[in-house]
């Protein structure tokens, strides 16, 4: 899944605990290096048929920019997946990072004791769109996971919520 729960260290000021999600990929590093690779190798193939003549010389320009754009678009898909939402949750406070591939930080914080997980299973930007509401303010988590993962996460934070809300 690509969230997960962190266990947290023991100590007074420690959160009780502490969410970590980012977006899924299918692809990893390794993959793209041989994906890349393998593509240039079987475009390239055909070109050893007119080795020598000026057709070469005429393809190798549209060959070479579909390499280079497959390349950009796979790494701009990295780029715009390195989102990162950090929730914390402690007795007193609960914080939901969210660090964008391009722009500024987005931060939220509210008690958790006033705060309500809510599930939109409609009219949001996806289905069972999941927000976190508190101190007047509505926020999304998890836009990037899947529906099932979203539904699974909307029970897990409640149930977290719960826990902090009977230490309060």
């Amino acid at each position: 899944m690509p969230y997960e729960w962190i266990e947290p260290e023991a100590g007074p000021d420690a959160p009780m605990a502490e969410l970590h999600l980012w977006p899924y990929r299918s692809l990893p590093k390794a993959g793209f290096v041989i994906f890349i690779g393998l593509t240039a190798g079987m475009i390239s193939l055909p070109l050893v048929a007119v080795i020598g003549s000026k057709i070469l010389w005429a393809l190798l320009p549209f060959l070479a920019a579909a390499v280079a754009g497959l390349w950009y678009a796979l790494n701009r898909s990295y780029r715009d997946g390195s989102t990162l939402e950090i929730l914390t949750l402690r007795r007193d406070r609960i914080a939901l990072i969210r660090h964008n591939p391009k722009g500024p930080v987005q931060e939220w914080q509210a008690n958790p004791y006033w705060t309500t997980v809510q599930m939109h299973a409609s009219g949001g930007p996806v289905p069972q769109y999941l927000t976190l509401k508190g101190e007047g303010r509505e926020v999304e988590i998890g836009a990037f996971l899947s529906e099932e993962e979203r539904l699974k996460l909307k029970d897990q934070l409640a149930e977290a919520l719960v826990r902090a809300k009977s230490y309060a």
